[in-house]
């Protein structure tokens, strides 16, 4: 199995680059890059420094910016986007918009684990204008219309 080769570039000189936290991790932890403690208050967004810029080689591949689950169900510590979308074409520094969901301010350190990146393949759409769409069994069945 090949890997996807990212290049990555350090902004600052404190940066801790991102790392799969075990051999079967699906994401990088990415680290909070800061020259000071946050305090997230409760209901607050930040937008939190990663420290680092990448390049993507194709646009058949992003990165993905999840929240990471013991922040999220320890202390409400959430992306506010839900899911950050890192394009091929994108060479600024990464930043996560966190927002504490929490019932108390949560402080975070610079070094922090904040988030996780995961590269996945993704697909650009042709769409194409159409007067009908294909018969389902579901048809325009939405929110709850399969069941519990």
């Amino acid at each position: 199995m090949s890997k996807l080769q990212i290049q990555i570039k350090r902004l600052k000189d404190n940066v801790v680059l991102p790392f799969y936290a075990t051999p079967g991790s699906a994401g990088l932890d990415l680290s909070a890059v800061l020259d000071e403690s946050l305090v997230l208050k409760k209901g607050e967004i930040a937008f939190v420094p990663t420290g680092i810029a990448i390049s993507i080689p194709t646009n058949t591949y992003g990165a993905f910016i999840f929240a990471r689950s013991g922040l999220a169900s320890r202390h409400g510590i959430c992306l506010a986007n839900s899911v950050g979308v890192i394009d091929s074409d994108y060479r600024g520094e990464i930043k996560c918009a966190l927002i504490n969901l929490g019932n108390t301010d949560f402080t975070i350190q610079n070094g922090d684990r904040i988030a996780q990146m995961v590269f996945m393949p993704v697909a650009q759409a042709e769409l194409c204008d159409v007067k009908e769409l294909d018969e389902t069994k579901r048809g325009a069945g939405g929110f709850g219309s399969t069941g519990v």
